[in-house]
């Protein structure tokens, strides 16, 4: 066999192997998506029925109504209206409390990295990462419901805030790091104060990496459970009051779950919550890709 016969069976045999490759990545990643399109179709197919005007308007319904309802075939009436309003208030107010300490603990990490305060809170960020939610929960009740002695949205936002403080931090930390030295030394140049310059010149630079992690954050708490059944243990009723119990989409899978006549509202709920948090992280990429620091 000559040098050139030689070199054209081994680039034969490179492109077969490069193939092989290809295609045993694809189905590999063909497999882990089965699972994610089973639970998609289990949803869509399960939930659909349940979903009209009157589950956006009306409170959860009771066991009798679902029990009459299931007996005549018909669709269970009432909704969601009062997980929905109360998701939306302690996402709010968790929000609210966890969106200024995370940012400004976050830019304290980028700006002083070596300092010894900050390893303590990039080790506490790392701990409450990693942290069960149902500890963080109890630690709310301990901060909130017994001081208060009741539960409340209040204790369910500070327990979401605690969890959503280390996702904000470390994409804060992140996305500071990356601008360039030049943007610092430009306004410090013009004559800007420290303080000045975080607000009006780091922060707004770091637009998309804040708000990114921040819809990411508020994405991983809006299905939890755990911790706001020790907290804001839930309500019947629509609450806009801070100091006093409110129900959340997920704490009502829970309760339909408990209850054999209101089986389908889990589907629609949990359609409903999914949709919800699938849209928050289509915001956060399509974010994250046009306002991408160059």
């Amino acid at each position: 066999m000559s040098h050139t016969q030689a070199k054209q069976a081994g680039t034969t045999t490179r492109r077969a192997k490069d193939k092989l490759f290809f295609w045993m990545v694809c189905f590999l990643s063909s497999l882990t998506a089965i699972p994610l399109i089973a639970i998609l179709g289990e949803l869509v197919v399960k939930g659909y029925r349940q979903i009209n005007f009157s589950f956006f308007t009306e409170v959860a319904p009771s066991t009798l109504e679902a029990m009459r309802a299931n007996s005549s075939g018909e669709i269970i009436p009432g909704g969601i209206a009062n997980g929905i309003t109360g998701t939306l208030l302690m996402v709010v107010l968790a929000s609210v409390i966890a969106i200024p300490v995370g940012v400004f603990a976050g830019v304290y990490l980028a700006e002083k990295p070596k300092q010894k305060f900050s390893a303590i809170i990039r080790f506490l960020a790392d701990l409450l990462q990693g942290t069960p939610s149902i500890v963080l929960g109890i630690i709310a009740y301990a901060w909130i419901v017994l001081p208060f002695r009741g539960y409340s949205a209040l204790a369910g936002s500070v327990a979401l805030a605690i969890m959503m403080l280390p996702l904000i931090i470390r994409s804060t930390e992140e996305t500071v790091k990356m601008l360039p030295g030049t943007l610092k030394e430009a306004a410090l140049a013009l004559g800007s104060s420290y303080t000045n310059l975080v607000i009006r010149v780091l922060i707004p630079s770091a637009f998309s990496g804040l708000f990114t992690g921040t819809l990411l954050a508020i994405s991983r708490v809006m299905g939890e459970t755990a911790p706001l059944m020790l907290t804001a243990l839930g309500s019947t009723l629509v609450n806009w009051d801070v100091m006093k119990p409110t129900s959340s989409v997920s704490l009502l899978i829970w309760q339909f779950y408990n209850d054999p006549n209101l089986v389908n509202m889990i589907w629609s709920s949990s359609l409903f919550l999914l949709a919800l948090i699938l849209v928050l992280n289509i915001i956060a990429k399509n974010v994250a890709s046009k306002w991408k620091i160059q």
